[in-house]
């Protein structure tokens, strides 16, 4: 399989790219039937203009998907961080309490 790489700047921020098939078995998005097999619904297989407007919604709602999904990874490694950094806090304070305690045991 061949991958073209193409921007939207409409629907996508600068810099993000789509990896895309290449023309020969799909063709543009929202053309209708191309030889890559189904056709992803009546209004996508008719092509024109509605076509290509619901190819643009669904690579709209993808888009949004991941950016919800990596939104919520980030969220979830900074939770992870201030877990971490707790423990460590709780940790450092429970061997400084062993360390007074196996002095105070010596005297």
């Amino acid at each position: 399989m061949f991958v073209v790489r193409r921007t939207a700047s409409r629907l996508y921020p600068a810099g993000v790219q789509l990896a895309k098939m290449s023309g020969s078995q799909v063709g543009d998005l929202g053309s209708g039937v191309g030889k890559g097999g189904g056709g992803g619904g009546s209004i996508r297989e008719a092509g024109g203009a509605f076509g290509k407007l619901e190819a643009a919604r669904e690579e709209e709602y993808f888009y949004k998907k991941q950016r919800e999904q990596l939104d919520r990874l980030k969220n979830d490694q900074i939770h992870q961080a201030e877990f971490h950094h707790q423990q460590i806090k709780e940790h450092e304070e429970a061997i400084q309490r062993h360390k007074e305690f196996l002095e105070n045991l010596h005297k």
